[in-house]
């Protein structure tokens, strides 16, 4: 897909998350709902997850896709690098990615977006992955960011 197409489909699947959530304020029906959509919704996609921060560990919510893992080694792999930075990283080839966590080893890319809480902590991530590298494009990441923060403003309004 060409970004504006990417574009395009992350502004009609806003549109459809607005909709879906509207009957609920429940922070985890959110996070499904939006899972199951975006990881249907969006081609080329193999998982599809949230993790969060349960103490000091991140730990997998609601997904779609193979089995995850269920927590995630501290401080390693894609997932606590968009913690410990608080940014979204978008990794072309993941095996290049030092510390990379390979719960599914065909996994070739990877975008993850930080969650954020009302003051601005990272407390979770969005994770998406695909078994084809260089998969994801900087309208991903900026489709994804937009869901999040989406969430994040429902859930701290």
């Amino acid at each position: 897909m060409k970004d504006d197409q990417i574009s395009s489909l992350f502004g009609r699947l806003t549109k459809q998350i607005l909709g879906l959530i509207a009957t609920t304020d429940d922070p985890v029906a959110h996070r499904v709902t939006a899972v199951a959509l975006l990881h249907h919704k969006v081609p080329g996609v193999s998982w599809t997850g949230f993790y969060f921060l349960r103490g000091e560990e991140l730990v997998v919510e609601a997904y779609q896709g193979p089995v995850a893992c269920l927590v995630l080694e501290r401080h390693m792999g894609v997932c606590w690098a968009g913690i410990d930075r608080n940014e979204a990283l978008l990794v072309d080839n993941v095996e290049a990615f030092p510390g990379h966590i390979a719960c599914d080893t065909r996994s070739r890319s990877e975008v993850v977006v930080p969650v954020r809480d009302v003051n601005g902590r990272a407390i979770g991530v969005l994770d998406v992955d695909s078994h084809h590298p260089g998969h994801f494009t900087e309208a991903h990441r900026e489709g994804y960011e937009s869901i999040v923060r989406l969430l994040e403003e429902r859930w701290w309004r």
